[in-house]
């Protein structure tokens, strides 16, 4: 799969971003990642809302082989051979999917803010604010 053809098979979604990612692409819209093309097949997001249904058409989550092991990534599951060939199914299962998404974005826990300085360290000086350059007299 290349970028043209996703951008295609998305059209009558709307708007899709495609970005080069590990050997493949990710699929985004509105800045929530959604999909990924990777190794020849299409997957897209899914969650406990979701899953029965990719179930329920024989899909498999996304899996990978590591020396030891194989890594399964249940929270993205292959895309039905047949929506390939169904415009308007593709566009359903893919709003569930970033719909799947931004559900995971809302789970996750906010991100702590930089503190603005840093508190000086037990024992040690604070940092001389004064002016640099001039000397005591």
């Amino acid at each position: 799969m290349d970028r043209d053809f996703l951008i295609d098979l998305f059209a009558d979604f709307g708007p899709v971003t495609v970005r080069r990612m590990f050997s493949g692409f990710g699929i985004s819209a509105d800045g929530i990642h959604f999909a990924l093309a990777l190794r020849g097949g299409l997957f897209l997001r899914a969650d406990d809302q979701t899953i029965p249904r990719f179930e329920a058409e024989g899909s498999k989550p996304f899996q990978y082989q590591t020396k030891a092991r194989t890594v399964t990534v249940g929270s993205y599951w292959q895309l039905p051979e047949r929506l390939y060939d169904d415009p308007e199914q593709l566009t359903d299962w893919a709003r569930s999917a970033l719909a799947a998404a931004q559900r995971a974005a809302l789970r996750k826990p906010p991100k702590a803010r930089k503190a603005a300085q840093k508190p000086a360290k037990p024992g040690m000086p604070k940092k001389n604010t004064a002016r640099r350059g001039r000397h005591a007299t």
